[in-house]
């Protein structure tokens, strides 16, 4: 247990011997095994002042064959008297004549960072690995595998051992979605060979692969600007249990061009053309990743192409047509266009009309943008979410924020709820101009239809309210945010402290400096010399003077668990 922040650590005694003598606070003699024992008792001023020890007999009569019995069983019995029973932080002691099973509960620890922990244990055999993971006593599902293999800095070698424990479990999901979990955090961090053995794995486990599965490893090819390759695993679709035909022939196109390889996408489109159908999709998939640049000739050389191949364009066609106008800055050809369209009648869709906004909204004329919002209405064409997020962010951009709650309040209104990352979106530029007001009413408007709020964003909110010295909001925001399920970090307990220094409110502030520590977070040194003056000002020298002692040890706390970590233990 760390005294000073009264958190509990868990260091099974599996390691070398090079790992156990590695902590600086604990001296051993050349002869004999028990003067170690004896300073780690004796220990109580460092970070750690006991071990929590699991088949610690077994470890010690590995360790030194010849220590005697009964000074084993003194040690063990001083140990199981320094770890305490009962309190908040308390570990659960069990312990016999025979055998002593000391167990840290590490209730502290969520369940991804207890198998996440064990890995760094360095382990020397996979079956101890296996053996390690599941005396855990975790139930694995779907939801704790992802944050484990998604989290943390755990190698490739890792991943792949912990998934192929995983896919033991009686209780685990052995689908496609289990291995596509995996492929997808193994090639976010470039493990490409382990990415392409859990592949292989799953061919010789007989589970056919899908076009998801392909998307999944060009798209982790593409995202290193490894284009090469990933063409090449299209080239060998029928390696990996795959047919190249018009479905992977799609998928591959939409990941090359999503990316902003359009050019690379149109090279494998004409190099699969003689061999493969082609379709409208097809040419719209690569027409709209040039349509993002304003490709203007481009585009026209593509559907110059469609058309000869003898495909009609459709409506996302021409909206992609009318896009990559607008961004080129060639308005008038836009409006063209879309008159064009309007004559014919039968193509006339959302996409258009999007596109004829975007464009407006690109060169900076939010009143033709507005007009053509309105004609969309007045069409019976409904809007969704892209309609709506570009005018309310131009608006914002242009600190027309009137106007952006009364749209955010026609998108409401219509039923039309945005994403997670659309409500940060909003949030950003209030909270980087004026008061939090209007980004507590949008916030407040987006929790109320059953938006989603990300971390970010309430950090933003957060951040916004402790500049401006708002208690009361700040300590709500808060709340509200613990109650959606995210914890708080080092940032979000430094806008707290702040605010609660801006306002006035010291005695709170030391009280949320004492959680922050006792958590094991460090804050800046910004704010622990704002607080102490702060604090020395008001005259309160004795808070002051013991909130000091505190940060110190959790300074040198801190120290230590940078220590360890660099040598493997999980804190």
């Amino acid at each position: 247990i760390c005294h000073p922040c009264g958190r509990v650590y868990s260091f099974p005694l599996q390691g070398s011997k090079k790992q156990l003598y590695s902590n600086p606070y604990l001296r051993r003699e050349d002869k004999g095994y028990e003067h170690w024992y004896t300073s780690l008792l004796n220990h109580h001023c460092s970070s750690v002042s006991a071990f929590a020890f699991s088949t610690l007999e077994s470890s010690l009569s590995s360790t030194n064959k010849n220590h005697s019995s009964n000074d084993e069983s003194r040690i063990l019995s001083q140990l199981s008297d320094l770890l305490p029973v009962a309190s908040d932080n308390s570990i659960a002691v069990n312990s016999s004549a025979k055998q002593l099973d000391i167990r840290a509960v590490d209730d502290f620890l969520p369940p991804e960072d207890k198998l996440r922990g064990v890995f760094l244990q360095k382990f020397n055999s996979k079956s101890a690995i296996y053996h390690a993971l599941s005396g855990v006593g975790i139930e694995l599902n779907t939801d704790i595998f992802a944050k484990v293999v998604n989290g943390g800095n755990l190698c490739g070698e890792s991943m792949v051992v912990f998934f192929n424990w995983a896919i033991e479990q009686r209780n685990f999901s052995k689908g496609i979605d289990s291995y596509h979990i995996a492929l997808k955090a193994l090639g976010r961090r470039k493990f490409f060979v382990h990415m392409m053995e859990i592949l292989k794995d799953m061919r010789d486990k007989g589970m056919n692969p899908n076009p998801e599965t392909l998307f999944i490893i060009m798209d982790s090819y593409v995202r290193a600007r490894q284009v090469s390759k990933a063409t090449k695993v299209f080239g060998e679709l029928e390696k990996y249990g795959l047919q190249c035909n018009e479905e992977t022939l799609r998928v591959s196109l939409k990941c090359l061009s999503q990316r902003s390889y359009v050019g690379a996408a149109w090279s494998l489109f004409n190099k699969m053309r003689d061999k493969i159908q082609r379709d409208c999709i097809m040419y719209n998939t690569i027409l709209g990743g040039w349509s993002k640049f304003g490709r203007v000739t481009e585009v026209e050389k593509i559907l110059k192409v469609m058309v000869d191949d003898g495909i009609e364009p459709d409506s996302a066609t021409y909206s992609y047509l009318i896009e990559s106008f607008g961004r080129a800055g060639r308005v008038d050809d836009a409006v063209k266009i879309f008159k064009y369209l309007e004559e014919k009648g039968n193509l006339l869709s959302a996409e258009v009309y999007n596109a004829m906004i975007f464009s407006y909204i690109a060169n900076g004329d939010i009143d033709g943008a507005l007009k053509y919002y309105e004609e969309m209405l007045n069409n019976c064409f409904e809007p969704n979410v892209d309609t709506y997020n570009r005018i309310i962010l131009y608006f914002l951009k242009y600190r027309r924020v009137s106007d952006a709650i009364e749209m955010l309040d026609e998108m409401l209104g219509r039923g039309i709820i945005p994403s997670v990352g659309t409500v940060t979106e909003f949030l950003k530029p209030l909270c980087s101009y004026g008061p939090p007001h209007a980004a507590l009413v949008i916030y407040k408007k987006a929790r109320k239809a059953g938006c989603g709020i990300s971390l970010a964003a309430y950090k933003l909110l957060l951040m916004r309210l402790s500049r401006f010295g708002k208690f009361g909001m700040l300590l709500n925001i808060w709340d509200e945010m613990q109650e959606s399920g995210h914890s708080s970090d080092m940032q979000v307990y430094e806008y707290i402290i702040n605010g609660l220094c801006n306002t006035g409110k010291l005695e709170t502030a030391v009280l949320v400096m004492e959680e922050c520590i006792n958590k094991g977070f460090f804050p800046s040194k910004i704010i622990c010399s704002k607080l102490n003056n702060k604090l020395m000002d008001s005259n309160k020298v004795e808070i002051a003077y013991k909130l000091f002692l505190k940060l110190r040890n959790a300074r040198t706390n801190e120290n230590a668990q940078r220590y360890w970590r660099a040598k493997g233990w999980h804190f």
